[in-house]
């Protein structure tokens, strides 16, 4: 089924896609013309290929992220370090549930390629189920490791009969998000599917 997704501030880089691939991306109004019966989904901020965050190996195998139940006792944020080890060394079968939930913290950060070598195949067999990407790491890491690195590594333009994965952030401009942060992601999707919305 063909859906067009346009944000509003960057209506001239709508993409249109059909089931996992992206059919055409241009400006709405030409797309919308061209595709009258496709289903029409509209974000606030800007369209953008998506981020690739190099530190996978780091978030996905060294942190922890603790169960929604856990929260009285470990709280809500990511836990790394030495009390993240212990925690894996006590209960061995918690990485890979740790590894689903940092996925979907990633998904919401526009994330849809990591990078970087695992050690675990529990953690690689996560990502790979999750359909994200798995590129090439830079070189030289500014660090720390975060959902929302420094700098931001954006993907390569999309274009027609590539896959349809991209992310949308809730800002003005490329600028602002740089700014503001991958925090902003309102919807990313990865091979067509809508896999992180917030609203």
């Amino acid at each position: 089924m063909l859906t067009l997704h346009v944000a509003e501030n960057s209506p001239e880089t709508a993409v249109l896609i059909d089931g996992s691939t992206v059919v055409a991306v241009g400006p709405y109004e030409n797309l919308s013309a061209a595709a009258e019966q496709a289903r029409v989904r509209r974000w606030p901020g800007i369209l953008l290929p998506g981020l690739l965050n190099p530190y996978a190996p780091e978030l996905l195998e060294s942190t922890y992220h603790p169960d929604p139940r856990e929260a009285d006792v470990l709280g809500t944020e990511p836990i790394t370090g030495e009390r993240a080890a212990e925690i894996f060394r006590k209960n061995p079968a918690a990485l890979g549930a740790s590894a689903r939930r940092g996925v979907q913290r990633m998904l919401a950060h526009g994330t849809v390629a990591v990078a970087g070598e695992f050690r675990s195949r529990v953690v690689a067999d996560v990502v790979r189920r999750a359909g994200l990407a798995v590129g090439q790491r830079p070189p030289r890491l500014p660090g720390p490791p975060a959902l929302s690195p420094r700098p931001l590594i954006l993907l390569p333009p999309l274009a027609s009969s590539g896959a349809a994965r991209f992310a949308v952030f809730d800002v003005a401009s490329r600028e602002d998000l740089v700014v503001r942060g991958a925090s902003t992601c309102v919807a990313t999707v990865i091979e067509g599917r809508l896999v992180y919305r917030s609203r």
